[in-house]
């Protein structure tokens, strides 16, 4: 139980790696954790399957509003904060030459700007000792064709992870960011590509990772609560992927 005692916020809770970090930090002992997301039915489901230290607030990371919502209700139920887990994102392709602004805006304001408000507007509420943890993508270190924007958001959310440590080392909160492979999660399905770009897309994914397969949301789920936990204490400014089941910073 290594989270005991410690209150989360998970982004992005509706499904994939956000839900299974939200599980993964209950089932560590997590006294309460707070679940967001844009989809408010999938989003009560989620938190109703975790039972009652799960709780639901709907909203979106691109609306002001709804994280000062979000953050009021934290601060009046449990007054404190200790976790925040900024996850909420999405990937959508398209190849340079045909980029349009609908595309751009898109990204940057979920992926960079949602990830902004998210932890700006949670550090009143962090304890020290908090733990803040971004969700990048390894695509932010590579050169996958037609991934440009996407790739591009990652790269910035690595970047926060290394300065904000630093802005925060002063109030003891690290900062430090998880960086999956190729998970397999409902969000690919909204990607734009078709069933047989997908399933090549794995295939390839599956093949440059040294066991082989694609990793699994559980996997970064794990990485998640280790980072979330005291015993993480030593580690901040980091990056740490996760693919195809191994982990390194």
């Amino acid at each position: 139980m290594k989270l005991k005692g410690k209150t989360a916020v998970v982004t992005g809770a509706n499904s994939g790696i956000g839900f299974a970090a939200a599980k993964t930090l209950i089932d560590h002992g997590a006294d309460r954790v707070y679940l967001t997301g844009r989809r408010k039915a999938e989003l009560e489901a989620a938190a109703a399957s975790l039972g009652e230290r799960a709780v639901a607030v709907h909203g979106d990371v691109t609306s002001l509003a709804d994280l000062d919502r979000l953050y009021e209700r934290v601060r009046t139920e449990v007054g404190h904060l200790d976790v925040v887990f900024a996850n909420a994102g999405f990937a959508a392709f398209s190849p340079l030459g045909s980029l349009t602004e609908e595309h751009v805006d898109g990204l940057l304001n979920t992926n960079v700007k949602g990830v902004i408000w998210t932890v700006q507007k949670a550090l009143p509420l962090m304890r020290p000792g908090g733990s803040i943890i971004l969700s990048a993508s390894i695509v932010a270190s590579k050169g996958f064709e037609n991934w440009s924007m996407y790739s591009a958001t990652k790269a910035a959310v690595r970047s926060f992870a290394r300065t904000w440590a630093s802005d925060l080392k002063g109030r003891n909160i690290r900062v430090n960011a998880v960086s999956p492979g190729v998970i397999v999660t409902p969000g690919h399905e909204k990607t734009g590509a078709s069933k047989d770009q997908l399933s090549g897309f794995f295939d390839f994914a599956a093949s440059i990772t040294p066991l082989a397969r694609t990793g699994l949301d559980t996997e970064v789920a794990n990485v998640v609560a280790f980072l979330a936990s005291d015993e993480s204490s030593f580690v901040t400014g980091s990056e740490i992927f996760v693919d195809g089941g191994i982990a390194q910073v």
